[in-house]
């Protein structure tokens, strides 16, 4: 059993995925948004091949804790998402979504790529993976019990 992070975006999905103890998030992709279709799809993909079970979406609110326009495309997009899980005759087990505050991760992101001297055209290829990595790491430390 694993978690799948995902950092949903108007153009890019970065895509996370934990280990099977649940302990670390790794990195799998940033997918360039083409069609609703095929944005589930390759979701619905990750899932089957990692045996996901949960969901975690980062949800970007404003920095007050309100939702705001990003934070309903993001919904917008879940309820899509679940109406797919529902629906596929690919996935054969309930899957949970949840959401997680990504408050500030991109930025986090961004200032780790920039670190590593990473120039600006990889950063924009990659950051969204790296949100995703830290929206997972995020969830899976503040849900580790010991």
């Amino acid at each position: 059993m694993r978690i799948m992070g995902l950092d949903v975006g108007d153009k890019k999905i970065g895509v996370a995925i934990s280990d099977s103890l649940l302990i670390t998030a790794q990195g799998k992709e940033t997918l360039f948004r083409e069609s609703l279709k095929v944005d589930l799809d390759k979701l619905i993909n990750y899932i089957n091949e990692y045996d996901v079970h949960k969901i975690v979406v980062g949800m970007p609110l404003n920095m007050n804790g309100s939702l705001g326009p990003q934070g309903e495309k993001t919904k917008q997009f879940v309820a899509k998402l679940e109406k797919k899980l529902i629906h596929s005759t690919r996935i054969d087990r309930e899957i949970e979504i949840v959401y997680w505050d990504e408050r500030l991760t991109t930025m986090g992101a961004t200032r780790s790529l920039i670190e590593t001297d990473m120039s600006r055209k990889k950063r924009k290829g990659v950051v969204d993976t790296v949100a995703a990595v830290l929206i997972l790491q995020g969830y899976l430390d503040g849900n580790r019990t010991v």
